[in-house]
């Protein structure tokens, strides 16, 4: 009879997972306020005074200016301003938009919805897109459906999203001859429309920014699964099943794509923070009113407290998304978190 675990040895394996569920969120809680420090800072750097555009272009004297700079705060020391900050940021208070005059929470707020429809409905069917012709290219590598997959993957995924968003609306939305303008060249929705047209309507906007995400990002989904299933393909488990009589198709779908999702697993969750932080130039491009619209438009100011916090969400969205990807690994993989 083999010699069982002593106790001690079973409570280090027993306690393995919550140390590395507590490594985890402790790296991600570190990694958080490494931004909130880095947007802090960085964006000072930008030029442009922010207390002159909330002026409007009018003269006025400098103790006009003093006054809206003590508003603001922008005349305390820089090392109290990054102070009253970061203990307002822990309280969820991100500062008051000097372009508003709303609290910065609250435009993220009212902009996040229409990000999510555009970068939900993308992430959704590059993701799909691109599972299913990597799937598709690993089974018949070398042939020339795989090489026409994956160069055309390459090539679109190589390609700057602006330029193909701008590329789209030159022949989609104004219109080349022989083709008509089809598309709207920007905006969410017309206007003056309720219902399921008002429901249309939007959906017809929404078609070339969510063809553009989807054609720079389905590529590297695509590339992942493919090499994915490659490296699973001369497993003896596979032979031993062909040998049983299964049909190939069989073979992959019960057998391979299983075996060879853990990486395409995690690219999903990274992917889907990725693609909320990425947004910014389809966005702007599309004047779509999300939040990377609004960061462009903050930018443009300095809107110092709403670059602030919009920065820290798309930095959040991607901090966030792959530790959760990490904390799911270990369901997918025993092996990981002992």
């Amino acid at each position: 009879m083999g010699k069982r675990p002593s106790t001690a040895s079973r409570g280090r394996t027993g306690g393995a997972y919550p140390r590395y569920v507590a490594g985890k969120l402790a790296g991600a809680v570190v990694s958080l306020f490494a931004v909130l420090v880095t947007s802090f800072f960085l964006f000072r750097l930008v030029p442009g005074d922010p207390v002159k555009f909330m002026t409007g272009g009018r003269p006025v004297s400098a103790q006009q200016l003093d006054a809206y700079r003590a508003e603001f705060g922008l005349d305390l020391p820089l090392w109290q301003q990054f102070t009253e900050y970061c203990l307002k940021a822990l309280t969820g208070d991100l500062g008051t938009s000097y372009q508003f005059h709303a609290p910065v929470v609250d435009k993220i707020t009212e902009a996040l919805p229409n990000t999510l429809l555009l970068t939900g409905t993308a992430f959704v069917l590059y993701t799909a897109l691109g599972a299913f012709l990597g799937t598709r290219s690993a089974w018949r590598h070398g042939g020339l459906g795989d090489r026409l997959n994956t160069g055309l993957a390459l090539t679109l995924y190589s390609i700057p999203s602006f330029w193909l968003g701008l590329l789209l609306i030159i022949v989609l939305s104004v219109g080349v001859d022989p083709i008509p303008g089809l598309f709207p060249t920007g905006g969410m929705e017309t206007g003056g429309k309720e219902g399921f047209a008002h429901v249309v309507d939007v959906a017809h906007h929404l078609v070339l920014p969510v063809v553009t995400l989807v054609a720079v990002e389905y590529g590297q989904t695509l590339l992942v699964t493919r090499s994915a299933l490659m490296d699973e393909m001369g497993g003896d488990y596979l032979t031993t099943a062909r040998a049983k009589g299964l049909r190939d198709d069989l073979v992959r779908r019960r057998h391979a794509v299983p075996n060879a999702l853990l990486p395409t697993v995690t690219l999903v969750f990274v992917n889907l923070g990725r693609t909320v932080a990425g947004v910014i130039l389809v966005e702007t491009v599309f004047s779509w009113p999300g939040l990377g619209g609004l960061f462009y438009q903050a930018l443009s100011v300095p809107d110092l407290p709403l670059v602030q916090g919009l920065f820290f969400v798309f930095a959040a969205a991607v901090i966030l998304m792959n530790t959760l990807a990490d904390l799911l690994y270990p369901l997918f993989d025993p092996r990981v978190g002992r």
